[in-house]
């Protein structure tokens, strides 16, 4: 399979950054080319800090897997001969602790409305099973548990 690329980047700036007043700020760059203004939430790091305008991780998480459940629900509902004609999902991630009392995102509720062409559209039953599947096939969703590995390299200013 081929690699899934994200360049992050921030830059100090006039930051003292040993004071923890440092922006949070940075960006998201792709390897299609696409770059994202991205940044603390405001709901972790306070104003102005973080910047509320920006893409935070959890946002990032959330939009990522209901994106994947969606580009699978289309592609089951095409090959199944249902039409769609529209689809908008407002997820919604929720934060808590978890048993070692970490904060993590422990719930995140697709609530999609899809709207099909009335001569190809499926049953209600047809359409709880497009989203079972779409959810059973979502690499996002089959990932949550994925394991992360770091390979850190030091560089050093003015040595």
């Amino acid at each position: 399979m081929a690699p899934h690329i994200a360049t992050v980047t921030w830059q100090r700036g006039n930051d003292d950054f040993l004071d923890k007043r440092y922006r949070r700020a940075h960006t998201w760059h792709f390897d299609g080319g696409a770059t994202v203004a991205a940044s603390s939430s405001p709901h972790v790091v306070p104003l102005p800090y973080s910047d509320a305008a920006a893409v935070d991780p959890e946002e990032a998480y959330v939009a990522a897997l209901s994106s994947c459940h969606m580009l699978w629900f289309m592609d089951l509902a095409s090959r199944a001969g249902f039409r769609l004609n529209s689809y908008t999902d407002a997820a919604v991630g929720t934060m808590a602790k978890n048993e070692q009392g970490q904060l993590v995102v422990t719930q995140v509720q697709l609530s999609p409305v899809t709207r099909f062409d009335a001569a190809h559209a499926p049953s209600a039953a047809q359409l709880d099973d497009l989203h079972h599947r779409a959810h059973a096939s979502c690499f996002l969703a089959n990932s949550v548990k994925t394991r992360i590995d770091c390979a850190p390299v030091l560089e050093v200013e003015g040595a």
